[in-house]
């Protein structure tokens, strides 16, 4: 039987990002340095297939620190943690290693400079996801105020509308942050921005790519998981890029073929937590059913490294 003929474009970049890589390497040397069984506090990274393969290895992972024991290594993951977090595994005794994605970091380091120059800060971010979390966890209690949405921006009280500044979670959607801040200009003139945008690079790449094929394409899917923040607004920015029909999957046996019934052309793209091997997976899944043609998008070469943490690097 003929199959029928359909392109698939990829978007690139897409999948894993330097943190995401990172804090996978970190979690990996952790357990063969020290051993399994070694705990990490919430996923290391948005993504079941990750987990559960270092799950396999011998992570066990846990939602809070009081479910570890002081005997055994925790790692934070790379969302980052509230600087309560580090200082009770401190006042255990604990060994722990901060995945925390460098560029995280750099949000919360801005977050303190600002605190320490008297500014009371606003966070553009999603409610309870733990890179918010970690990030308004940096500064003592009411020091930050969360906003979601441009309606959020006329119910904020601030202590001073003229000492205020604002940061960003990593992963949010470039064009959605962007009306927030213009909101956030509009209403407190004076208020300061980061020296270099929040987003992260790889937040900005995948989006970008998701908007050079959206206008070719009949369907988007995006491979991520349901609470990867990015992957999510992957999802968005195909929409709103004009494809109708904008899907998450965690891998191939998520796929609606009925859905995709008549398309000629379908965008694959990636969150920065799946790894490649779902990517592949997705790929040969159209290759079983049509006579595929691909077509690589890429609108930016990444080359971000980072390094993981000295206690790692130095032999057992």
């Amino acid at each position: 039987m003929t199959k029928p003929p359909l392109t698939l474009y990829l978007a690139a970049p897409r999948g894993f990002c330097a943190g995401v890589d990172r804090a996978i390497k970190i979690v990996e040397m952790a357990i063969a340095k020290w051993g399994a069984p070694v705990y990490v506090r919430h996923e290391i990274v948005h993504n079941k297939f990750v987990v559960d393969s270092l799950r396999d290895q011998g992570a066990v992972f846990v939602e809070e620190l009081d479910e570890c024991p002081d005997d055994r290594p925790v790692i934070f993951s790379a969302h980052g943690v509230p600087k309560s977090v580090p200082s009770a595994a401190q006042a255990r005794n604990m060994t722990f290693v901060d995945a925390t994605c460098p560029l995280v970091s750099k949000v919360h380091i801005e977050a303190e400079r600002h605190h320490a120059a008297g500014l009371q800060m606003v966070m553009i971010g999603h409610a309870g996801h733990p890179e918010t979390v970690g990030t308004m966890g940096q500064l003592p209690e009411g020091e930050v105020l969360l906003v979601e949405t441009v309606e959020d921006v006329a119910h904020i009280a601030p202590r001073d509308p003229s000492k205020l500044a604002f940061i960003t979670q990593t992963t949010l959607s470039v064009d959605d942050t962007s009306d927030i801040v213009a909101a956030l200009q509009a209403r407190f003139p004076a208020i300061v921005g980061p020296h270099k945008e929040d987003i992260c690079y790889a937040t900005t790449n995948r989006q970008a790519a998701v908007k050079a094929i959206a206008g070719r394409i009949d369907a988007l899917l995006v491979i991520g998981a349901p609470n990867s923040s990015n992957s999510k607004r992957l999802v968005e920015v195909g929409r709103a890029a004009g494809c109708r029909y904008s899907q998450l999957i965690q891998r191939a046996a998520d796929i609606d073929w009925r859905a995709l019934e008549g398309a000629a052309s379908v965008g694959v793209t990636a969150g920065a937590s799946a790894p490649e091997v779902l990517i592949q997976e997705v790929i040969d899944a159209f290759d079983d059913r049509f006579d595929l043609t691909r077509e690589i998008v890429e609108t930016a070469v990444e080359s971000v490294e980072f390094k993981v943490p000295r206690v790692l690097r130095q032999a057992s």
